[in-house]
């Protein structure tokens, strides 16, 4: 079973075909030189239409920003945790210095 219909394929044939001959434009006017663009074209003129295709995929931007984010909050947990950890640390130190002063003294 094909996850595109019969007019996607005509359109995207149609959007490589101009490209080829030099007369597929971008929304902002320019040349398309690249088949990925110009399938995307094609593809984007079928949804217009009505046609089935498979819905656009998120763009890597997207998924980049959300990681970044994601790893900032679980930096900031990490940092938290380590002053919590040192903090208690320190204070095992200072116990253990005021003991063993005390026990020379006596």
């Amino acid at each position: 079973m094909s996850k595109s219909s019969e007019l996607a394929g005509k359109k995207v044939e149609k959007a490589m075909h101009e490209m080829k001959r030099g007369e597929l434009k971008s929304g902002s006017g320019k040349k398309v030189t690249s088949r990925k663009q110009a399938i995307a074209i094609g593809l984007s003129e079928a949804r217009e239409a009505g046609a089935k295709v498979p819905a656009k995929k998120k763009s890597a931007t997207k998924k980049t920003a959300a990681k970044k984010a994601a790893t900032k909050k679980t930096a900031a947990k990490k940092s938290a945790a380590t002053k919590k950890t040192a903090a208690k640390k320190a204070a095992v130190k200072k116990t253990a210095t005021k003991k063993t002063a005390v026990k020379k003294k006596k």
